[in-house]
């Protein structure tokens, strides 16, 4: 408003009529001079304030306080006397470099906020990235994990599955083996003891074709002593079944027994005189020879099954060393795998830790520079405007007041030397 009432004032007194009236009222050259000087001063500075006042209204707010200090500087008295608007000119320069130096403070804080951000997001996306990868791996290796856990469960189970299996099929082979042993003792005592049986039979009905038992041999000492008359030692009575001397597991009855030491019964008084049965006698015999040959069946096929049995259990021996080895092997390949791929875990565990810190700390820092950069980066035009706006009328304000001490001057100087003619 005091601008505008200046400005009205000094187009009041610029009126021509104001200046006819002031000629006719005011006394002398020097008051016609005086009031050129005056009015040539202030229409200067009126126009410097005109061009002021619109650079004020167009800085945006809370910018204008270099402007106000200029204006009432300006408007003050001593704007007017020769020489006055040397401060204000002067005043327009530092104001001048004060903004060229604000604009270059804007340029290289928009750069910097612009390379902070550059910078910032490129780093945002590499974490983001680095976790990404780091999350992928740590599901991956906990499924490996799980499935190793499951595998050496497995394996470990199948071990001792195997392990029994061992066992079993060993204690088995074992029984087999006994059973064998056993079917064979008795087999072969069968056997002699039929054999025995078809000798004592030979004594009776085929002479020539029985064999007399071993004669016992006599120690040195027992045949001196037989040769000079004495008493050759007792035998010894036969053990074993019937006394045959033939041991079995099984022994036959006692009633057997002494059927078996009997002799043949007299034939009954009223029949005749006893006589040998030469076909029944051989059909005996040749009964005792089928059961003979059926035992040596019997036993042919025992041993070729017991023989059977060991190479078929020697295998499985074999390939389940083999195979517990491997799996042995395969377990502790498993147990290494798993120890490693648990470290892995861990470090990626570690690593996706360091890398939320920093992301975090990357976004704490980003929200920074929002906070710092965004509001010269939203009004970074419109202030760079402002500020080319007002050093322009700065400028055209100072090439005003210039003009004006240059006509001061001047008219200072005609006045001068007209007095003095």
């Amino acid at each position: 408003e005091e601008l505008v009432a200046l400005a009205d004032t000094i187009k009041i007194l610029n009126d021509d009529d104001a200046l006819d009236l002031f000629k006719k009222t005011l006394p002398g050259a020097a008051s016609s001079s005086f009031m050129q000087m005056s009015s040539g001063a202030a229409t200067t500075r009126a126009r410097a304030l005109d061009i002021l006042a619109k650079a004020r209204q167009q800085a945006p707010r809370g910018q204008g306080a270099s402007l106000d200090l200029l204006v009432l500087t300006l408007i003050g008295k001593k704007a007017l006397n020769q020489g006055g608007f040397q401060k204000v000119i002067k005043m327009v320069d530092d104001m001048i470099g004060v903004l060229k130096k604000e604009q270059e403070d804007d340029d290289g804080k928009r750069e910097y906020c612009s390379t902070q951000f550059d910078h910032s997001d490129d780093k945002k996306k590499a974490l983001e990235r680095t976790l990404e990868e780091h999350d992928n791996a740590i599901a991956t290796g906990k499924e490996a994990i799980s499935t190793l856990t499951e595998e050496i469960a497995a394996l470990e189970k199948g071990i001792k599955d195997l392990d029994k299996a061992v066992i079993e099929a060993t204690e088995q082979r074992k029984a087999e083996n006994v059973e064998y042993k056993e079917l064979m003792q008795s087999d072969a005592a069968a056997k002699d003891l039929l054999h025995f049986a078809k000798n004592r039979l030979n004594k009776f009905y085929n002479p020539k074709l029985h064999k007399a038992a071993p004669k016992t041999e006599l120690t040195e000492g027992e045949r001196i002593s037989v040769n000079m008359g004495g008493t050759p030692p007792p035998t010894d009575a036969p053990g074993g079944i019937a006394g045959t001397g033939i041991a079995a597991l099984v022994q036959i009855s006692e009633h057997r027994q002494s059927e078996l030491r009997e002799a043949p019964a007299p034939p009954p008084d009223t029949w005749d005189a006893y006589a040998k049965k030469g076909e029944e006698s051989t059909g005996v015999i040749a009964m005792i020879d089928l059961l003979v040959k059926d035992l040596d069946k019997e036993m042919t096929e025992a041993e070729t099954e017991e023989k059977h049995a060991q190479v078929e259990y020697e295998r499985i021996m074999s390939e389940s060393a083999e195979k517990r080895s491997a799996d042995s092997k395969l377990l502790t390949e498993k147990g290494s795998t798993k120890a490693d791929t648990e470290a892995e875990l861990q470090a990626h565990q570690e690593g996706k830790e360091a890398a939320t810190k920093e992301h975090m700390a990357t976004m704490k820092y980003i929200q920074s520079l929002h906070t710092e950069c965004d509001w010269l980066v939203q009004y970074y035009d419109v202030r760079k405007e402002a500020r080319e706006g007002e050093v322009d009328s700065l400028q055209k304000a100072k090439a005003v007041l210039s003009g004006a001490d240059f006509s001061l001057l001047e008219k200072a100087s005609t006045g001068f030397l007209q007095r003095r003619s």
